[in-house]
Order: structure tokens, then C-alpha cells, then sequence
């Protein structure tokens, strides 16, 4: 039995226009339908194509109508190279690394799912390449982050904590998010600790070019961050659903509003109990994206 049939998805390598060789996951469905949109999946800052795993398989093995999923790690993630130019870790080079992505997995147009600063990249891809776009899904992320939450996400990123086992892994990820995420069991903290971390040197270490997570220390929160407001208009023609954390800290409720007043048609879902950001396979959520990619071809 192929690798693709044991675990769900093929391993798919490509070309950044700068050279480096990228990964994706590519979740192909049984029956191969050809006239069926792809979902392709863009993790948040420091994360890859591992969170969205359990997901895939809902969604490429749905008994009514698979599609085809692809998850991609952004360079310095993952199974993707690392950026000797610690400058490229930044919204638009690793917008066209997504556009690079879809051309070289023949994508053409697709449904995006963006967590976190995937969503900011679909900001960009809507402005840049629209026609990419037939649905999007936001899983909390807007036009306008919350300082306070980006200043929380510095400050887990930049601690100093070495799990030395798997299990350590998951209580040190459960001692910085449990409040924000009460809806997680011991299962939950297991799985993520397994897509956030890889294993090196018999220990789990974060799965990630350091320098991405220092960059946050230069960033002066003092200053109003910039908005996406002129870049989120460009989403206006496309069916929208906003994904938010019931305890999120980064996307605000009166972030959530003003988007909803443009674009009335959006649709909202909120995760309960789940804080930045939503696991995407867990509660109601699937059963929603289902529905609103069942809307399309």
C-alpha cells in the first residue's frame, strides 16, 4: 500500500521563483473528480501544513463531495527550505511563493482557507491575483490585528522552554493556551504539539526558522499596526467565511462588525471555547465548511 493511501496525502516539492524548494501536501479524493474546486490551505506565522491534517481528510473524503485539499509550509517551515535572506520571511514573498504553489500543483482556481497570517496573505492574493480566488475562508484573522494579541504571540514564541519529550511538548503548549482554549482535551494538546514541533535529536524541537519568531522583537507596539482595510475590499465580490475564536485576543469583535458591514454576505461562525487560532477539525466547524464549500463547483 502507497504512502499516499496509509496517510492521506501526497508529497509535493516546488520552486519558489528565488530557487528554494518548497513543500505541500496535496489530499487527492477516490474519485478523482475533475470539475470539483481544490481547497487549498495556508497555515498561520510560525505553523505548516500539519495543522490542517485532520481536516483534509474530512474534507477529501467526504462521502457527498471530496475535494481535493492542499496544504503548503511557507519557506522556513516545515519540510520547506529555510530563507538565508531572513528579510523574504514577509506577506508578499510568500504570496507569490503561494502563487508559485498553485502553479506548479495545477491549481487554477480554488477555494483558500487562511489561518492567521494566511489570511493576511489572502488579503494580498485578492489584491494580486483575484482570479485564484473562488471562496475564502478567514480562520480568525481580519484587516486589523490587535496589538495585544501579536504582543502575546511574541512573547510564547520568544520563551526559552525545551520540551524534552513529547508529552512535555503538549503540557508546555497546554500551560501557555489552556486558558484561551478550554474546548481542548489531552488528545487535542497531543496533536498539536505533533504539528507544531518535529523531532531532532530525540527531542521535539518548533518546526521553524528561529529568525521568523525574532522578527516580532523589532515590531514597536506602540505604533497603530497597518490595517488591510483597502486590500480586504478586493474580497468583497468573493463568498466569504469568518472563522473567530470565541477567546480570541488577536481579532476583535468590532473588527468582526466593520467587516460584516463590508461585506454584508459574509458569513460568520464562532469557534466556542478556542481562542488564536481555531482548530479547524474540532466542534462544529467542519460541518460548516462543508456546507460552505458545498456551494461550489
Amino acid at each position: 500500500m502507497s504512502d499516499a493511501v496509509t496517510s492521506g496525502f501526497e508529497e509535493k516539492f516546488y520552486r519558489s521563483t528565488d530557487g528554494l524548494r518548497l513543500y505541500a501536501r496535496s489530499y487527492q479524493v477516490a474519485d478523482k473528480e475533475p470539475d470539483r474546486l481544490p481547497i487549498v490551505c495556508l497555515p498561520g506565522l510560525t505553523r505548516n501544513s500539519r495543522d490542517f491534517h485532520e481536516l483534509a481528510l474530512i474534507l477529501s473524503r467526504d462521502t457527498v463531495s471530496p475535494r481535493r485539499v492542499v496544504a503548503l509550509d511557507y519557506r522556513g517551515r516545515g519540510l520547506s527550505d529555510r530563507d538565508g535572506n531572513k528579510a523574504n520571511y514577509n506577506l508578499a514573498v510568500e504570496c507569490g511563493d503561494v502563487i508559485a504553489g498553485c502553479a506548479a500543483l495545477g491549481v487554477d482556481r480554488a477555494i483558500f482557507i487562511g489561518t492567521s497570517r494566511g489570511g493576511l496573505i489572502l488579503h494580498l492574493l485578492a489584491a494580486i491575483k483575484p482570479e485564484l480566488l473562488t471562496g475564502v475562508i478567514l480562520n480568525d484573522i481580519g484587516p486589523v490585528i490587535e496589538p495585544a494579541g501579536l504582543v502575546a504571540i511574541r512573547d510564547y514564541l520568544n520563551r526559552d522552554r525545551k520540551a524534552q519529550s513529547w508529552s512535555e511538548a503538549a503540557d508546555v503548549l497546554r500551560e501557555d493556551h489552556s486558558s484561551a482554549f478550554p474546548a481542548l482535551g489531552l488528545t487535542d494538546w497531543e496533536g498539536m504539539a505533533h504539528a507544531i514541533y518535529r523531532q531532532q535529536n530525540g527531542v521535539p524541537v518548533a518546526d521553524y526558522d528561529p529568525a521568523i519568531a525574532e522578527q516580532l522583537k523589532t515590531m514597536d507596539f506602540n505604533n497603530p499596526l497597518p490595517d488591510l482595510w483597502p486590500q480586504f475590499e478586493n474580497l468583497g465580490a468573493i463568498p466569504l467565511l469568518l472563522i473567530r475564536g470565541e477567546n480570541s485576543s488577536l481579532l476583535s469583535r468590532g473588527t468582526v462588525d466593520e467587516m460584516a458591514k463590508r461585506h454584508p454576505d459574509m458569513l460568520q461562525i464562532t469557534a466556542k471555547g478556542q481562542g488564536h487560532a481555531p482548530l479547524l477539525h474540532l466542534g462544529d466547524i467542519p460541518h460548516t465548511i462543508r456546507m460552505f464549500v458545498s456551494k461550489f463547483g
